[in-house]
């Protein structure tokens, strides 16, 4: 297998390899693991004979998966989501979003391997930011308010924003806001992450007796450190841009990163088919 860095902070292609083959070859499998690890964000090309339980099986080396509440699963293949985009098909909401996946719920995305099964000849492409390095960069001042914070994360908010009240509240006591570090580390590399996105509606323990904000700033100090942490995925330092074709994959570990796919192809088709690994609570 050889591993091709495609930026300096995020991503590498892995090429004379086939996925398949990883799933069922526990070397190959730990070669592809641990060059994710490093690069939190890795992709392939031509792996078209790929097939949905091939696709599983890899994933499944990770952990259980998950599905999903609104998207639902492939019914022969649990835990494998189909994201068909078509012309005829409305906008989703949840395009054009910085985010990981899944934070609203209490132990998160570990991490996701997509398929590309058709796309735009033109657009389409989806960005990944390291979010280890956005909190790296982070000036000190600003780490040390966020060290002991805490923040929530909504899907009714964001998914259950466009449904009828009924559903809408349906979802959320389903799925409760789910409370998390505003930093995480990384259960196995030890990284410091931060760790808000378009799932997070608010800072929980902003204001404290120590930290005594007096009328309207009350709210919009909190309100405007969230957005400005919220704000650091779009740096462009911290990103690396991929160029979907049939056949490629990408794989990414939810934890240390964000993505976002760019709606710019209408109208057009574009059919992608993620496996989710269920996650753990961070911390």
């Amino acid at each position: 297998m050889k591993i091709k860095p495609l930026t300096c902070a995020i991503g590498a292609e892995l090429a004379d390899i086939r996925l398949g083959d990883a799933a069922h070859d526990d070397s190959l499998f730990a070669e592809v693991k641990a060059a994710l690890l490093k690069y939190k964000v890795v992709f392939l090309r031509d792996q078209q004979d790929m097939t949905r339980a091939d696709h599983v099986a890899f994933a499944h080396r990770f952990g259980e998966l998950e599905d999903h509440p609104v998207v639902g699963s492939d019914p022969d293949y649990p835990g494998l989501v189909r994201i068909y985009k078509s012309p005829d098909k409305p906008v989703e909401h949840y395009e054009n979003a910085w985010h990981s996946d899944g934070t609203w719920r209490e132990t998160p995305t570990m991490g996701c391997v997509l398929h590309c099964v058709e796309c735009p000849t033109e657009g389409g492409d989806t960005i990944w930011a390291n979010m280890a390095l956005a909190y790296e960069k982070l000036p000190q001042h600003i780490k040390d308010i966020i060290a002991p914070l805490r923040a929530s994360h909504s899907i009714e908010c964001s998914f259950g924003a466009v449904m009828p009240i009924e559903k809408r509240h349906a979802l959320k006591a389903q799925y409760p806001d789910a409370e998390h570090p505003v930093v995480r580390t990384h259960p196995e590399t030890g990284e410091k992450v931060l760790f808000v996105n378009a799932f997070t509606t608010h800072l929980i323990n902003f204001h404290t007796p120590a930290n005594v904000r007096v009328g309207q700033d009350a709210t919009r100090g909190s309100a405007e450190l969230l957005q400005y942490l919220v704000d650091q995925a779009a740096i462009p330092e911290y990103q690396v841009r991929w160029r979907w074709q049939p056949g490629s994959v990408a794989i990414w570990d939810n934890r240390s990163t964000q993505h976002y796919a760019v709606m710019d192809y209408p109208p057009c088709h574009r059919k992608m088919e993620r496996a989710a690994i269920i996650g753990d609570k961070p911390f």
